[in-house]
């Protein structure tokens, strides 16, 4: 038994390694840390990046084998009261939500600029003004059937 669950763990440690190793392969190849490292002007940090990308890799790969909460609302409960609670809890998703927003949208418009996907959709679409009103429909559309997810407690495990 010992054995059979040793293995388990490699092949799966390895196969999430080998994902991730795909995932980070692909941002590189249509241009995000590119992209992002030209916008905002930090060549001279390109180690600290790689460093950084490598390290956000494994902890991906951990957080997702590992359960390990964040006691955010308890902890500040037993200081402040419930509702202060409540609200670091909420304080610290939105942060992260912030973040893997940015990160997203920087995911898109690198995805959109490699595939030179606008020019076709507005092709296929005859759209010859307004693409930028089709853009934020999809967005908003995407917002709304994740907060209907969310808060209509669908996303809870």
């Amino acid at each position: 038994m010992l054995i059979r669950e040793l293995a388990l763990w490699i092949i799966g440690l390895s196969a999430g390694g080998i994902i991730a190793a795909g995932v980070f392969a692909f941002l590189a190849i249509i241009g995000v840390f590119p992209r992002v490292i030209g916008k905002t002007g930090t060549q001279r940090h390109i180690l600290l990046y790689e460093t950084i990308i490598i390290l956000g890799g494994i902890l991906g790969n951990i957080l997702d084998l590992y359960e390990f909460p964040l006691p955010i609302a308890a902890n500040t409960a037993r200081f402040l009261g419930a509702e202060a609670g409540r609200l670091a809890a909420g304080t610290a998703l939105s942060v992260f939500g912030f973040f893997v927003g940015i990160f997203v949208g920087c995911l898109a418009m690198s995805l959109a600029e490699t595939l030179k996907a606008m020019p076709v959709i507005t092709r296929r679409l005859r759209l010859a003004v307004g693409l930028q009103y089709l853009i934020l429909s999809i967005s908003l559309g995407k917002l709304a059937g994740s907060l209907i997810f969310f808060l209509s407690g669908m996303g809870e495990g």
